[in-house]
């Protein structure tokens, strides 16, 4: 029984995803932490590794932003450079799951102002890797769904950072087979361990850009996490960003 109460989680939290458009669905379609098992500077050695200070109303995080990305990683040092994020809100949270922002459009917005339909006018090609996976504080790019994005382009400035739940041996094989190629990567132990211990959201690996992970505050997504929210999962309390590049 408890199996299955895994599955029916997996199906309910991938179903949301699709009937709520968390990925920011209306957004215009013109193209324009360490890795799990690595650090950034180890897979690419001629790159130094770049990192963001996130400040909240609950605390501060840092995230580290994968070289294995290097047009997410761009693009995202771009934004936070000029300011794009300061302000914003984090206008989505489900606990046990994630907390989204990088919507233009929640700067200032109202709580009955609907959210998570903007971005800056692009989207950035997938750069999906098999061992950048969704565990606890993970950074991935927020994206419209398969039925009208195929190739399963990012959004422009949309990101989430997956708080997650933990997950069995037998439940991460199962999602390993829906979601990875017979010939393609498979689980390691030590990520199998990993998702026991800490948690996160396998059901999207291989599904979404992840760019980068927290390797400072990650009690900070514990606390934005538990806030109460309203009808869309919109905090009634506003939880504002704003960033800084650090090196």
């Amino acid at each position: 029984m408890k199996f299955n109460k895994r599955l029916n989680y997996i199906a309910l939290s991938t179903a949301v995803l699709l009937a709520l458009g968390w990925m920011g669905c209306s957004e215009s379609t013109d193209s324009a932490a360490a890795p799990s098992q690595e650090s950034a500077s180890e897979v690419d050695a001629g790159e130094p590794v770049r990192q963001v200070r996130i400040e909240t109303n609950f605390g501060e995080m840092v995230v580290e932003l994968s070289n294995e990305t290097p047009e997410h990683r761009d693009n995202f040092l771009e934004l936070v450079e000029t300011g794009f994020y300061d302000s914003l809100l984090f206008h989505r949270v489900i606990d046990g799951f994630m907390i989204q922002g990088g919507d233009p459009n929640s700067r200032g917005a109202a709580l009955a102002t609907p959210l998570g339909m903007g971005g800056p006018g692009y989207q950035i090609p997938a750069e999906i890797q098999p061992d950048l996976l969704h565990y606890k504080g993970a950074l991935a790019a927020a994206r419209q769904g398969d039925a009208v994005n195929p190739e399963r382009q990012s959004s422009g400035s949309q990101f989430y950072l997956v708080h997650g739940r933990t997950f069995t041996k037998t439940a991460l094989l199962n999602i390993e087979a829906r979601n990875f190629p017979p010939e393609g990567a498979k689980y390691s132990e030590e990520a199998i361990e990993r998702y026991s211990a800490e948690g996160g959201a396998p059901f999207l690996d291989n599904q979404y850009t992840v760019f980068g992970y927290v390797v400072e505050g990650l009690d900070v997504i514990d606390s934005i996490a538990v806030v109460e929210t309203a009808a869309g999962d919109r905090p009634l309390q506003n939880v504002w960003m704003a960033m800084e590049i650090i090196e």
